[in-house]
């Protein structure tokens, strides 16, 4: 019976089914445990006041659990701690956030149980978000508006404040990066345009007077708007809130570093979940600050989605092309055959490799080439001569154009010679019959190719960090400013932004859930742009049914 049933080959069906199940799971576990490190990041943790005495003089710690862990308590007496009386053979510490950066020596202290002498969750202990020092801890003691004291509820009018000041700065950093962004873009216009008649010979006096008049026409405008900026930066410092921190002392905190604050042990479950989607939200929408260590990460999502899109619009027509051309037209002899292993073994190039191709092949030499025969005026700056998204764009679609080649070849393999001859029966030429018939019919397999394309290219990172890919990109590569879409500028990208917060930050317990919820949305962008990709493979599918058949 064992013998029949080991013939029958159904202990191999099962371990297969065993195999696929485990390696699922573990995907799905991974994925949970990141989304869990990560997403719970966002959730209003408790903030806890610690009255602390013994290995250490008798002080408050106000600050949030982060973590704890159990260590012998051989190893912290050897680490020279006075643990007193303490008999046991484990001691727990927990690791705790402090915030407070300018007035205290760590953001992040650990202490241990043995030197807790009390621990509370206060009502009425607030958590202040601000764009510069982190997060503030303490009790709201005053509220100042306009340089006098509020009266009544001071959560609600700080509230309100905040609201106000976060508005006057959003507003002054829409009219930095739009108007008067677009004055400085247009005055370096015209001085690149000043320095092209300049190298051409043909500075007029006419022309200098005209691009001068344009000029003093552009600082003209500019001197207003940059009234304005100040104008709303004064406004927006007008209100400032005192608090007292857990040194017992008044701190006075500018309401125009102030971006939100909350009193989490104050919130319900519903206000919880709120102030949760709301923080996720401004971590998808805000940019990065703090050194990437806080902030949000729509810049390197955008430069993920636009590199990605960029290098599928390139690699396709390349690929599909290739394909035809290797299937359809070449010979079948040995040139032809060493194409194809050489298309094979490209696939197994390290992407490294890929990138220092790029920075000499696209960046120096084709960048520099265009730089020298349509920028001239722009020398010693390079303007393609340089690491941008365009190039890396072009290193990915060569990274990928292998996977799309050997895809498309197997679709086009797939199709019945009956059908090419009926084509050709009918009076269709050989390249009719390619545009209508059999490249249509072969599009779920070009779609397959641009899944596993886009797959791996939003993954890379290591060419891009040669090619285009920075730690801060200060624009991104699409603005109001003509051309419109940038292709020589720098971008930020998920994947290097999980490499620099995970291992370049000045704060690595700060930046340790950023890296979780980085990875996790990294994933989420990746499966949302193979999800669109598969919808519209599956629609080409239905639409060619015939192919099946």
């Amino acid at each position: 019976m064992i013998r029949q049933w080991f013939k029958s080959g159904s202990p191999w069906i099962w371990m297969t089914g065993g195999a696929v199940s485990i390696s699922l799971i573990s995907v799905i576990g991974l994925l949970a445990l990141i989304a869990w490190r990560g997403l719970g990041f966002f959730w209003a943790s408790p903030v806890h006041e610690f009255n602390i005495q013994g290995s250490v003089e008798q002080h408050t710690v106000i600050g949030e659990i982060y973590d704890h862990e159990v260590v012998p308590t051989s190893r912290v007496r050897q680490a020279g701690v006075d643990l007193g009386d303490f008999q046991g053979e484990e001691v727990t510490r927990y690791l705790i956030k402090t915030g407070n950066r300018e007035y205290v020596d760590l953001d992040f202290r650990w202490i241990l149980e043995t030197d807790i002498q009390s621990q509370s969750t206060p009502n009425k202990l607030a958590v202040f978000e601000r764009s510069k020092n982190g997060n503030f801890y303490g009790y709201i003691e005053q509220v100042i508006e306009n340089g006098q004291p509020v009266q009544g509820n001071l959560e609600e009018k700080l509230e309100e404040l905040v609201e106000r000041a976060v508005d006057l700065n959003e507003r002054a950093l829409d009219l930095q990066n739009g108007d008067i962004g677009h004055i400085n873009y247009e005055l370096e216009r015209l001085r690149l345009k000043e320095r092209g008649y300049e190298l051409d010979n043909e500075l007029t006096h006419e022309r200098a007077a005209e691009l001068e008049a344009q000029r003093k026409a552009l600082r003209e405008e500019y001197k207003e708007l940059e009234k304005t900026l100040f104008q709303l930066r004064d406004d927006a410092k007008r209100d400032q809130v005192v608090v007292k921190d857990m040194r017992g002392e008044l701190v006075t905190l500018p309401l125009y570093q102030v971006l939100d604050f909350w009193l989490p042990n104050d919130m319900g479950f519903f206000a919880k979940v709120g102030h949760y989607f709301g923080q996720l939200g401004k971590f998808l929408s805000d940019d990065p600050r703090e050194a990437n260590t806080e902030g949000g990460v729509f810049p390197a999502i955008f430069g993920t989605v636009f590199m990605v899109m960029l290098m599928a619009v390139i690699v396709t027509p390349f690929g599909v092309v290739a394909a035809i051309y290797l299937h359809e037209y070449a010979a079948k002899n040995a040139v032809t055959k060493m194409i194809r292993i050489a298309v094979i073994n490209l696939a197994g190039v390290p992407s490294i490799v890929y990138g220092v191709f790029g920075l000499g092949f696209f960046v120096y030499m084709l960048g520099g080439s265009i730089d020298q025969l349509f920028y001239p005026e722009s020398s010693p700056s390079p303007v393609f001569g340089t690491p941008g998204v365009i190039w890396s764009a072009l290193t990915l679609a060569i990274l990928t154009l292998p996977v799309v080649i050997v895809s498309t070849e197997e679709g086009l393999s797939r199709i019945p010679s009956q059908v090419r001859q009926g084509s050709l029966a009918l009076g269709a030429t050989k390249a009719e019959t390619l545009w209508r018939i059999v490249v249509p019919m072969a599009s779920p397999a070009i779609m397959t190719g641009l899944i596993l394309a886009v797959a791996r290219a939003a993954g890379e990172v290591a060419p891009l960090m040669l090619v285009g890919v920075v730690k801060m990109a200060p624009t991104l590569p699409l603005d109001g400013n003509f051309p419109y879409v940038h292709l020589d500028r720098k971008f930020m990208h998920l994947g290097f932004h999980i490499y620099d917060v995970g291992f370049q930050s000045p704060n690595v317990e700060a930046a340790r859930p950023l890296v979780y919820a980085t990875a996790f949305l990294l994933v989420t962008v990746i499966i949302a742009l193979n999800i669109t990709a598969i919808g519209i493979r599956n629609h080409l599918r239905e639409k060619f049914r015939a192919l099946d058949n």
